[in-house]
C-alpha cells in the first residue's frame, strides 16, 4: 500500500468534493475539508472539518500533499443583463478565491517533496457558449493561473486543472430539475450523457496521486467530448 497522503479541500460541502474524499479515503489517504458552511452534519464523517470565513483561510501547520479548490458558481444570463457586481462576484469566488487558497497553504505544500494543486475550470472557458460571459471569464482566469503556477512551482509542486461540462450535482440542479431539461442536456452532449460527481472525482483523485506524477500545467476536459467534438 502506498504511503498515506494528506489533502486539503476548499468547498468541502460540494458533491464533487464529497465523492473525491470518499475515493481518496478508500485508497488510505486523509482529507481535511474546509467550508464556509457552519452546518456540516451531512459530511462531517468524510472530513476533518474546519469552518472558515471566505477570504480568510485558517492556519494549518502540518505538511499537505495536495490542494483542491472546489468553490464555483453557475451564473448564466444574457451579456446585457449581467451587472458589474455579478462579474466581480463570479471572479472573486472562482478565481481570486483559488489564488488566496493556494497562497495560504503554499508553505504546507513545500514541506513535502512532491505536491499537487488541482483547480476546477469549465468547458465554457474554451468553448464559446451563449449566456456564459461571466463564468467563462472567471474560469478562463483559473486555466491561465494553473499554467502560470505550474511553470513557477515546477518541479516540486504540480498544478493541473479540470474543465467539466454540466454535472448532475446540486449546483447544476436548476438546469436538470425536469425530465425535459435532462433530455435536452443529454442531447447536447456528444456522449448523450450528463456527467456525475464521481466522473469528476476520479479525475481529481488521479491528478492528486502519483499516477499523474509526470503531468503539470494541463487542463483536462472531463466533459463527454463537449470541448472538441461537434454533436451531429
Amino acid at each position: 500500500m502506498s504511503q498515506q497522503k494528506t489533502f486539503l479541500f476548499a468547498g468541502a460541502s460540494s458533491a464533487i468534493a464529497k465523492e473525491t474524499s470518499l475515493l481518496l479515503q478508500s485508497k488510505g489517504h486523509r482529507v481535511i475539508g474546509i467550508s464556509t458552511k457552519s452546518d456540516h452534519a451531512n459530511y462531517d464523517d468524510l472530513y476533518e472539518v474546519i469552518n472558515y470565513d471566505f477570504g480568510s483561510f485558517p492556519a494549518i501547520e502540518e505538511k499537505i500533499d495536495g490542494l483542491v479548490y472546489f468553490p464555483g458558481t453557475i451564473n448564466l444570463k444574457p451579456f446585457g443583463r449581467l451587472s458589474a457586481a455579478e462579474f466581480r462576484t463570479d471572479y472573486e469566488i472562482n478565481a481570486l478565491g483559488a489564488v488566496a487558497f493556494a497562497q495560504a497553504y503554499l508553505k504546507n505544500l513545500k514541506m513535502v517533496d512532491h505536491a499537487s494543486i488541482v483547480f476546477i475550470s469549465s468547458v465554457a472557458a474554451s468553448t464559446g457558449l451563449p449566456f456564459h460571459a461571466s463564468i467563462s471569464m472567471a474560469k478562463g482566469a483559473i486555466e491561465a493561473l494553473s499554467k502560470s503556477l505550474a511553470a513557477e512551482l515546477a518541479p516540486n509542486i504540480r498544478v493541473n486543472c479540470i474543465a467539466p461540462s454540466l454535472v448532475n450535482t446540486p449546483l447544476g440542479n436548476k438546469f436538470l430539475n425536469t425530465p425535459e431539461k435532462i433530455e435536452l442536456m443529454e442531447k447536447r452532449n456528444p456522449m448523450h450523457k450528463i456527467g456525475s460527481a464521481l466522473d469528476i472525482a476520479n479525475a481529481v483523485s488521479f491528478l492528486l496521486l502519483d499516477e499523474s506524477a509526470w503531468m503539470t500545467g494541463q487542463v483536462m476536459a472531463i466533459d463527454g467530448g463537449m470541448n472538441h467534438l461537434k454533436n451531429g
